[in-house]
């Protein structure tokens, strides 16, 4: 994990910050970037930062859904992407039945303005088949068929009697408790967009309609390493100087989250030729490369001229915070994002750059997080210029207002601050100051993953 860098001794204040954010290399001597300067893509130079909305939008605008589909049971269908619309085969209820025990009347034979009382016909429990109605009450149980003729049920709870006679009581409204056939679905009615990624309740939907399989789209597959030296895979001893890789296991389970199909292919060590090879090899059989470290400035970065190698690199620098190097290209045709080492702009830069790509690649119709005001504990001083995320844990204030608490672990390298809080205040790049008291808008984590 980076140290805690002087300022003083690592130029201005900003620059100190960003080594700090890159993680691992970042912290070795700057080498010279102009071969790299020459040979980025969109007209941009080495030093230009774009802003997050631009970095989301050039990542997004290079990929395409992936082809091929499948059909899948529904009991394996949570969380993949339909493929097309769904219309309903048929009504949903399928016919008219109870929304109570009770009984089933004609509205025309209740007396206007006083109780009527009324011989009781017969019965029909759920599953059973729909009887005719007379002059008189029937009893019917929830979810049973209404007998024809009727149009109004009476909840058992208003009436009086129940032996061979039933008094209803006055006020009855015509229609109530009565489910009529396809008010809830009509048959031939879109159901289920195209694009939707299926929740359960997508699936107890199509399962009440009948249809037990379901056309979705082939989920994306997505390359992920880690590089470093100083990275050593969980469960292993560690080396002098070495760190255990974090990274790998929380983008593998944020992959997992947004529906990709994950490649793990471990770490790579900072060899500019393997690097190169690694990702050719890994850019031919996935839909997406995904790597974590080494896209700084430091000696050992080798990650970015592996990619100009065998491919292209439009941006690095994102005017974020954390997470201000996120390498966006290409190796051998195929979309290439490469994160910060720090894990907690790692996480940012996920979720804000690369799960936008990976909707598109999965077809799904995807809408950003929407953050909602909470009041500040705290205050908050910066530089303007950058979309800071701040980790906050909430409470419940006096008035019952949220109030967001800051997490003392302020580094880009604290995992335990994204573990112990509850989600992200998001500043504005043109904010410099907030005070306590003050609102901002909250991102929980569990809107993002």
């Amino acid at each position: 994990m980076p140290q805690a860098l002087d300022p003083a001794c690592h130029g201005d204040e900003e620059e100190a910050i960003d080594r700090e954010e890159a993680g691992g290399d970042a912290l070795r001597q700057p080498k010279q970037a102009s071969t790299v300067t020459a040979r980025l893509g969109g007209g941009r130079t080495d030093s230009d930062l774009v802003t997050l909305d631009e970095a989301a939008a050039d990542a997004v605008s290079r990929v395409h859904p992936v082809a091929g589909t499948l059909e899948l049971p529904l009991g394996e269908a949570d969380g993949h992407v339909l493929a097309q619309a769904v219309t309903a085969p048929r009504d949903l209820p399928p016919f008219a039945n109870s929304a109570v025990d009770g009984y089933a009347i004609r509205f025309a034979d209740l007396a206007t303005g006083a109780s009527t009382s009324l011989p009781i016909l017969g019965r029909t429990m759920a599953g059973e088949a729909p009887a005719v109605l007379g002059q008189g009450a029937w009893r019917i149980f929830t979810g049973a068929p209404v007998p024809d003729g009727a149009d109004t049920i009476v909840m058992q709870e208003d009436v009086v009697g129940g032996a061979g006679t039933v008094t209803l009581p006055a006020g009855i409204n015509r229609g109530a408790n009565l489910r009529l056939a396809g008010e809830d679905v009509a048959c031939g009615q879109q159901v289920l967009p195209a694009g939707r990624r299926l929740r359960p309740q997508d699936l107890g939907l199509l399962a009440a309609l009948g249809l037990a399989e379901v056309i979705v789209r082939r989920r994306p597959r997505v390359a992920l390493f880690s590089t470093g030296d100083e990275l050593t895979e969980p469960g292993r001893p560690l080396g002098p100087g070495a760190i255990y890789d974090a990274n790998r296991a929380m983008l593998r389970a944020m992959l997992l989250r947004a529906g990709a199909e994950v490649v793990d292919l471990g770490i790579l060590r900072d060899e500019a030729k393997d690097l190169e090879r690694r990702l050719r090899e890994a850019a031919a059989d996935c839909d997406l490369v995904l790597t974590s470290g080494g896209v700084s400035v430091g000696e050992a970065d080798h990650v970015k001229d592996a990619v100009l190698a065998c491919g292209t690199l439009d941006l690095w620098r994102v005017a974020i915070k954390p997470g201000k190097p996120i390498a966006i290209g290409s190796v051998s045709g195929t979309p290439f994002i490469g994160l910060p080492g720090n894990p907690v702009a790692v996480f940012v830069g996920f979720a804000f750059v690369t799960r936008p790509l990976l909707a598109r690649l999965a077809g799904e119709a995807y809408a950003p997080p929407q953050a909602r005001p909470v009041r500040l504990g705290f205050a908050h001083a910066r530089k303007p210029g950058r979309r800071e995320f701040l980790r906050v844990s909430l409470e419940q204030d006096t008035d019952g207002i949220a109030i967001a608490r800051r997490h003392p672990g302020e580094g880009a390298g604290s995992l335990a601050s994204l573990a112990q809080s509850d989600g992200l205040v998001v500043l504005a790049e043109d904010v410099a100051q907030l005070a306590a008291g003050d609102t901002a808008p909250f991102l929980p984590y569990v809107e993002l993953l």
